[in-house]
């Protein structure tokens, strides 16, 4: 079951470190969606949650109204440690009530979901000025979706949320995200929405900390064929470089003509060498 609570907070904005990025603005502590690779869980150690990381959300509450001022010709993004568009808010309402506030400054406001939902505020994208929304999918598959994402919109739901917002004119982002080794097909993404995306993001899996259990478990029991290859690539304490170059070199060449990032973070080297074949 998942335990929500509602929290007081000073303020909802706050700056943030990342490259190309001025502000944050994260309406949630926690996330419903229950990732088997969520990257955010070290979060938890600055809450007094009990709950395992996906089992809790919450909801914060601010008497103060954002500071628009100090975010005229600046970058804000929702979100980093959450997602803005999970179940409770539906409910809750906060990320529509921040967008109500964004809607006449002159700031760059970016969005990173999982969810459909986000639809729901196709009417506010419409009177900003600079907005683009980014939807998280890393596979066509479904039943990949339930075991690595159980709790989060189904690939139909989200690659209709790309569809309709690119159809109504909103800036368009994919976020393959993360890139599983072998069972995330970059090639069945791009034949899909190749005509929906003004721009391609890729990042791939790193494993580390409490999830790297986590996903090399599902790994072996759903896909025991690809599980001595994951425990090749993540034999090391940081990724293996040269698998994920090749991936990396592979994307190059295929997304040339295509507005793209790679988002590869590596920090170790292995002498194996590594065959990926073409992604399209």
């Amino acid at each position: 079951m998942l335990a929500i609570n509602q929290i007081q907070v000073k303020e909802l904005i706050s700056p943030c470190n990342i490259t190309g990025i001025d502000y944050v603005i994260n309406p949630y502590v926690g996330c419903s969606h229950d990732c088997t690779y969520c990257y955010a869980e070290f979060m938890k150690r600055f809450t007094d949650h009990t709950e395992d990381w996906g089992k809790f959300v919450d909801v914060k509450t601010c008497e103060k109204k954002l500071n628009v001022k100090k975010l005229i010709g600046k970058k804000v993004v929702l979100s980093t440690v959450t997602d803005p568009y999970q179940h409770v808010e539906a409910k809750f309402q906060n990320t529509r009530r921040i967008l109500e506030q964004l809607v006449d400054v002159d700031t760059y406001v970016s969005i990173l979901t999982k969810s459909s939902l986000v639809l729901r505020d196709i009417d506010l994208f419409k009177q900003m000025k600079n907005i683009d929304v980014a939807i998280s999918l890393n596979t066509l598959d479904d039943n990949f979706r339930k075991l690595s994402e159980p709790m989060t919109p189904s690939v139909s739901q989200r690659v209709n949320a790309i569809k309709e917002l690119h159809k109504n004119g909103i800036t368009t982002k994919i976020f393959t995200s993360p890139i599983f080794p072998y069972i995330t097909n970059i090639s069945a993404l791009y034949r899909e929405l190749k005509d929906d995306v003004d721009e391609w993001n890729f990042e791939n899996l790193n494993l580390r900390g409490a999830y790297k259990a986590r996903v090399l478990t599902l790994i072996k029991e759903y896909y025991p064929q690809f599980y001595p290859n994951y425990l090749k690539i993540y034999a090391q304490k940081e990724d293996n470089r040269e698998f994920w170059d090749s991936v990396k070199q592979s994307i190059e060449q295929n997304f040339s003509a295509v507005n793209h990032r790679i988002l590869f973070y590596h920090s170790s080297h292995t002498k194996k060498e590594w065959r990926v074949e073409p992604l399209l």
